[in-house]
């Protein structure tokens, strides 16, 4: 087993609430916490403490409280953090909604994680609507947040006046909030995060990640995902650091907010560094402020990382995690040396890990110098999740016997405890920090009449960023032989989410298969055409 450096930090026996705003002093109530980056609106500290007590009162008297679930479907607005921590002070579990789900999969998402309330704003609420009818929530229970007809509001549940609810749970049992994710392979699952592991893994990187009061934090990355809930919002938050929230990403909006609102430290995937470093509207933007960036939900590469950071003047970080993980085990320091930008850096403190040869089950050592053989990565903490909701089986999977973590990366480890992911068990694809389970297009191309089999990979683009790749076999006849690559593409848009979109598609004769019928990805990736513009 290896560890961090860092000395391991204290974690608090608190829910979320108490320890981001138990101990909120004097001199930060004033202070701005949240700023709409479109508007330029303020929030404060008090204001945003105030407003969370005023949605957990309002909820709690509607009998929403420890027993709860309740959905949250909104981009990045401030009011997202109101909602958010308004219930989680209530005692209810919140399960975060991908904003470009569709109705069917934000019904399918609802229904497992036994929601009985909806959060939404009007631009999304035909999707939301569909699928709350679909589910039995009422539409009293379906709140847009910025007001719509025949629907409460936030504005409505903040004015009800009721207090904040006494509640009790233990923290490190009681589920705060109920994202989901792919894990290692297949549709997506609820994966339960408890208040300890949420304060846990903030404990565990605000001290390397090293924001501060005086930072002002661009917040692009969805709140819905575990990297924006938890690197951006709660630990912004619990370092009395300004927010200033972007709902979606572009280009010119982006660089003029980082101008306009001097922000100090951005948090990014790696097709934002590609713009960042690339793309010449950058340079007619002041972006001075910015001392640091960090990129995380999908690799980044070394030179890429390295331009970025020629081209901005900032220290250029990454990170590692999983949704299953709260989600952050390793980072590159903030004031880290020698550290290459490539790697995903330490392992944050209170975590052990080891490396396990994936054909050989033996444990992989940590050398006396240099850097060691390449092992799956396994990793055990009080940020790793309790379980995936009511998949036993696959928590089994996922959770050995001594509380590891198999994360399905394959990773590398210096002697002085530097990790560097260098390949992938797992079939996922991650496409801008979204992951894709293959297995879910190439069901659905199987539907289209003129494909007789298909396979799905990840391929790189000429950014060198994922994609997906399908690779199909057309069935003989006029359906077969009136397919192209757009129609393929097309006909897949029109089903899915548009981060699922199929983006290169390749004709074959046969999908490589084993003996036992399963896919044999690696032939077909060793088989890819060279990377070429994918589709947008």
């Amino acid at each position: 087993m290896f560890s961090s450096p860092y000395p391991d930090v204290d974690v608090p026996n608190l829910g979320i609430y108490d320890y981001l705003f138990g101990d909120l002093a004097e001199e930060d109530l004033d202070r701005v916490a949240v700023v709409d980056g479109a508007s330029g609106a303020e929030t404060t500290y008090r204001t945003l403490r105030g407003q969370i007590d005023a949605l957990a009162g309002a909820v709690a008297a509607q009998g929403l409280g420890v027993h709860g679930v309740a959905a949250i479907l909104c981009p990045n607005i401030p009011a997202f953090a109101t909602v958010f921590h308004g219930l989680l002070r209530a005692g209810a579990t919140v399960t975060t909604i991908n904003s470009l789900y569709t109705a069917e999969d934000i019904a399918n998402q609802l229904t497992d994680a036994g929601a009985g309330w909806l959060f939404t704003v009007s631009a999304l609420l035909p999707a939301a609507r569909e699928a709350a009818e679909r589910t039995g929530i009422p539409a009293e229970r379906l709140v847009v947040i910025d007001g719509a007809d025949g629907h409460p509001s936030l504005a409505d549940l903040l004015g009800a006046g009721a207090p904040a609810p006494q509640v009790s749970f233990d923290p490190a049992t009681h589920v705060a909030v109920l994202p989901y994710s792919s894990g290692t392979t297949g549709r997506p699952k609820g994966v339960m995060l408890s208040h300890r592991n949420l304060v846990a893994n903030v404990e565990q990187s605000r001290g390397m990640l090293d924001v501060g009061p005086e930072d002002r934090v661009l917040a692009l990355l969805p709140f819905f995902h575990i990297y924006g809930l938890t690197v951006l919002l709660n630990i912004a938050l619990r370092q009395r650091a300004r927010l200033v929230t972007m709902p979606r990403f572009d280009l010119p909006e982006f660089l003029r907010i980082i101008q306009d609102h001097r922000c100090t430290y951005l948090f990014i995937a790696p097709p934002v560094a590609v713009a960042l470093s690339k793309h010449p509207l950058v340079a007619e933007y002041d972006l001075s402020s910015v001392h640091t960036t960090l990129s995380g939900a999908a690799p980044l590469d070394g030179e890429l990382g390295t331009r970025l950071a020629q081209r901005l003047g900032c220290r250029v970080l990454q990170g590692y995690g999983m949704t299953e993980m709260s989600p952050v085990s390793h980072l590159i320091p903030r004031d880290g040396v020698d550290v290459p930008v490539s790697s995903v850096g330490y392992t944050v403190p209170n975590m052990q890990c080891r490396l396990v040869d994936p054909a050989t089950g033996e444990e992989i050592p940590v050398p006396a110098e240099g850097t060691s053989a390449p092992g799956h990565l396994l990793c055990r903490g009080p940020n790793v999740m309790l379980g995936y909701l009511n998949r036993p089986e696959e928590t089994a999977d996922t959770l050995d016997a001594d509380g590891f973590l198999h994360t399905g990366d394959i990773a590398t480890v210096r002697a002085d405890g530097v990790v560097t992911i260098v390949d992938r068990l797992k079939e996922l694809i991650k496409y801008k920090g979204y992951q894709i389970a293959p297995a879910e297009l190439e069901a659905l191309l199987l539907t289209h009449p003129g494909i007789a089999d298909s396979a799905v990979i990840g391929a790189l683009d000429a950014d060198g960023q994922e994609v997906p790749m399908a690779f199909v076999v057309r069935q003989p006849g006029p359906d077969g032989a009136a397919l192209d690559e757009d129609a393929v593409m097309a006909f897949v848009a029109a089903k899915v989410a548009p981060f699922k979109k199929v983006r290169r598609v390749e004709f074959i004769e046969a999908v490589p298969k084993s003996s036992s019928g399963k896919i044999l990805r690696r032939m077909l990736k060793t088989t890819a055409p060279a990377a070429g513009a994918a589709k947008q």
